[in-house]
């Protein structure tokens, strides 16, 4: 495709514009910082759940969005329950590989924990043809099978939610906690309603939003609140 070469005036014209914008002067090591006061300054006197606060933040600094103020919902002792968990060993498992890969397998392993997703093993892919489940049902149940404390991050699959109810129900499986955010529209609000249901601990994303970035982000924003370092 041919491009249009940039014309001189219209070089100056951003270069004018450049100018008048106010920039705030922050070093690499101060914009999460400042990202967090500008955050705590716009939520004003907004009322969140004590305890809950650096959770409800992270997930409106990963994605720009004010209303996880509102549709993130925790249940009661939600925070301390997750925390016990994680500082007890327990694993994460993801529902992608995505949510997987933004989570923070340095801090999680420093209390014996570990990540997993399972949607590319080919064991998974089988019993979801034989089955005619999604990837992501069967993950689940591959998950169950496992002898270990473990925290679900659901941030892409409503049909993961819907299995882990029915494991639930079913007395298959007890999670120390589910984050379930799957973001779309097919499915998702009632899955997430289900999780509500549930008698386990859950944060979940009420309504349509959420994704793996938000499900890695809650996961993080608990080992950051156990042990702040990054690296």
């Amino acid at each position: 495709m041919k491009r249009t070469p940039l014309k001189l005036g219209n070089m100056q014209h951003i270069m004018e514009v450049y100018d008048t914008m106010e920039w705030e002067k922050v070093g690499p090591r101060e914009i999460e910082a400042r990202s967090f006061e500008i955050i705590t300054e716009e939520l004003g006197d907004k009322k969140l759940i004590p305890g809950t606060e650096w959770i409800v933040k992270r997930c409106i600094h990963t994605s720009a969005d004010f209303d996880y103020a509102d549709n993130l919902c925790f249940s009661e002792g939600v925070v301390e329950q997750a925390l016990a968990a994680i500082r007890e060993g327990a694993c994460i498992v993801t529902d992608t590989q995505m949510a997987r890969s933004g989570i923070n397998k340095r801090a999680l392993a420093r209390y014996g924990g570990e990540v997993f997703c399972f949607m590319s093993d080919e064991d998974v892919a089988q019993a979801a043809r034989e089955n005619q489940t999604t990837r992501a049902t069967a993950c689940m149940d591959k998950a169950a099978a496992m002898d270990k404390k473990l925290i679900f991050a659901i941030g892409n699959a409503p049909t993961a939610l819907l299995r882990l109810h029915e494991l639930i129900m079913s007395g298959r499986l007890r999670p120390e906690l589910v984050i379930g955010v799957p973001v779309g529209f097919v499915n998702v609000v009632q899955s997430k309603e289900l999780i509500m249901e549930s008698d386990v601990p859950y944060i979940v994303a009420r309504g349509r939003k959420g994704g793996s970035n938000i499900a890695a982000c809650i996961c993080n924003a608990l080992l950051y609140m156990l042990d702040d370092r990054r690296e």
